[in-house]
């Protein structure tokens, strides 16, 4: 708070008037993820989270999913084998299973284990223009998964990255990093490629029972974007990325673990998209992705190696239409075929593989100067559970110029994983015979359900050159997916509810100071029959402070508090204790021989040693500094 305090004390009192309010006004996100519509974040029907570039860069972050510390009410965890935790207000495990995660428009969950494959993703911190964090249901525009929250990663347009750029990371804890990017034009054609390497090491290798715990990781990635404009109407974009990495894995006391990982990913995506004005437009999109992971591992007389293969094709129509003055529409299908192999967790050679097909429908009615209406659904077939309709109802009243207060009705739901419906994992020994069955396929599951009630307010306070997003929410979910027994197998349980509040402030005082903070508090009503640690998998309070100030003559300091309670990580996870974690970075940009650079040095967890994910992850202190060229 020294950096925050010092900042306001040492400006001048004239240099406040150089923010006017209608900069101010200007500042306000706009957002496309909560209704596929473009509208400011206080007549979104849901409450958005914006992280912008100059958070990404002041956070000193270069792991996309430790950008979600910065969202209120999210739990964020490195897990092990190079996997992420993330969790909404609870329901926290190693797969991410209820987030819906777009780059693009293109989603990378996993309909194979309910998994985000991070690790994986062929997509540098660097590249990324902004995070759109829709914080609470929103399957009536994103469909299935969409189920507690939408992450939506847009990366930086062509026009965004002219010449070439290379940025150097090395620091303690096997952490270091280098990418290339050079993008251009040829007359209506605009183009990026990204050549990436990255190494980490996340934990202290001896843990506190004396046994060692393996993490290193190498992952190699290509990228690459060209946006074609096709006619003053039209435009074609392609993308696509490959990623490969060779991950260590496993502790020292459990043999029977694959102890490293050879990792792959590849897609290819297609958007043509013509637009006659801001109010009319439509688009084709269509992509094609594959992840593949071999960890063979031999230990005489069994076989505990690893191998899976999954694929996804997807098409998508959407069209933006102004029907009248007062009225907006945003409507379109998908369809969708996936596909995954695995004979460990499957039990057979044969490919598994659904297709499922979606229709929605979202509208924007201007019913009066101060009250706007909206409501959208998604019709949706599943492969698993059949059709489901996801209904939404909102309603944004400006009570006073800059003071907006939204009601918010949605339904949501989940649809199970192939893993879960149909997994057998199984352990054979090297001639093929079973020589164990962990997991069995259950009987036919239905969707988890959520019910979401939101009341929330966005308001702007020129004066004071702050803004402030606040909601209380009430969800009940229903037919919630466990498994239990030995052998494993789920099943659907009884229902529990999930309530609490948000809060996020971005606070810019003086032109050289940025300030953002949130806050949650959530509870977890449950019984033991549903999942006995599902009540403690929320921790009772979460809360985080990014500040940034301009120092003058290039030099830039932040610094970031991250503070969460105690709490049990579902699945494999562990109680960890409250821990609050001090990050800070000081960066100094300057011209040389006409290019730009920017040298920094970035110090994390500058207090205690925490637990994170399972109590042996400890993740200490530790320093890296970068370097980056633009020219």
């Amino acid at each position: 708070m020294a950096l925050v305090v010092g900042g306001l004390v040492a400006w001048p009192a004239s240099a406040l008037a150089a923010v006017t309010e209608s900069d101010f006004f200007d500042d306000l996100p706009v957002v496309l993820s909560a209704s596929r519509l473009s509208q400011p974040v206080n007549e979104a029907p849901a409450a958005v989270t914006v992280i912008d570039q100059d958070m990404i860069r002041a956070s000193g972050f270069r792991d996309i999913p430790d950008l979600l510390r910065l969202v209120p009410g999210f739990s964020v965890a490195y897990t092990r084998d190079n996997t992420w935790a993330v969790g909404y207000h609870g329901m926290a495990d190693a797969f991410s299973r209820r987030f819906q995660v777009l780059v693009d428009g293109r989603s990378i969950y996993s309909a194979a284990y309910g998994a985000v494959n991070w690790g994986e993703l062929p997509l540098s911190v660097d590249d990324i223009e902004r995070i759109e964090v829709v914080r609470g249901p929103n399957a009536a525009t994103y469909g299935a998964n969409a189920f507690l929250a939408v992450i939506n990663i847009i990366t930086k347009d062509p026009s965004q990255t002219p010449g070439t750029y290379a940025s150097l990371q090395y620091g303690e804890q096997g952490m270091s990093g280098a990418s290339l990017r050079h993008g251009g034009n040829h007359g209506d054609l605009r183009y990026r490629l990204t050549l990436s390497a990255q190494t980490r090491d996340r934990f202290e290798t001896a843990t506190p029972d004396g046994s060692a715990i393996y993490e290193e990781t190498q992952t190699y990635f290509l990228n690459g974007r060209a946006d074609y404009r096709v006619s003053a109407m039209d435009e074609l974009s392609v993308q696509f990325g490959l990623s490969t990495g060779d991950w260590q894995a496993g502790y020292s006391d459990q043999p029977y673990e694959p102890g490293g990982q050879e990792v792959s990913a590849q897609y290819v995506q297609l958007k043509y998209r013509r637009a006659r004005n801001a109010d009319d437009e439509w688009m084709v999109h269509a992509y094609f992705s594959r992840n593949v992971l071999k960890a063979p591992l031999v230990v005489a007389p069994v076989d505990a190696g690893v191998d899976h293969l999954q694929t996804r094709a997807n098409v998508e129509f959407q069209m933006n239409r102004r029907l009248a003055p007062a009225w907006r529409m945003a409507w379109g299908g998908e369809v969708r075929h996936e596909t995954v192999e695995s004979l460990r967790y499957f039990d057979t050679h044969e490919a598994l593989d659904g297709t499922l097909g979606r229709a929605y429908v979202n509208l924007e009615w201007r019913a009066r100067p101060d009250l706007l209406v909206q409501g959208g659904a998604m019709l949706e077939h599943h492969y698993f559970t059949g059709t489901d309709v996801s209904p939404r109802v909102a309603l944004n009243y400006t009570v006073a110029e800059g003071h907006v207060l939204r009601l918010n009705l949605s339904e949501a739901y989940r649809s199970p994983t192939f893993f879960e419906q149909k997994g057998k994992l199984t352990y054979r020994t090297t001639t093929g015979t079973p020589v164990a069955q962990l997991f069995v396929p259950s009987d036919p599951l239905q969707p988890e359900r959520i019910l979401s009630r939101e009341i929330g307010y966005v308001g702007l306070y020129p004066a004071l050159r702050l803004q402030l997003d606040a909601k209380l929410f009430h969800d009940t979910i229903y037919d919630y997916i466990n498994g239990d027994g030995s052998p494993t197998q789920f099943s659907n349980r009884d229902d529990f509810t999930v309530h609490g509040g948000d809060l996020q402030l971005n606070w810019h005082p003086v032109p050289a100071l940025r300030l953002s903070a949130q806050y949650a508090r959530a509870f977890i009503e449950a019984d033991d029959s549903v999942d006995e640690d599902l009540t403690q998998s929320a921790p009772r309070n979460s809360f985080s402070l990014l500040a940034r100030y301009e120092l003058g003559a290039g030099w830039t300091a932040s610094a970031g508090i991250y503070r969460s309670g105690r709490m049990k990580w579902l699945s494999e996870g562990d109680v960890t204790a409250a821990f609050t974690r001090w990050d800070a970075r000081l960066a100094r940009r300057w011209k040389w021989q006409g290019h730009e650079l920017e040298a920094a040095l970035v110090g994390q967890n500058l207090g205690e040693t925490y637990e994170e994910f399972r109590d042996a992850n400890l993740f200490s202190r530790r320093v890296y500094g970068s370097l980056s060229f633009d020219w």
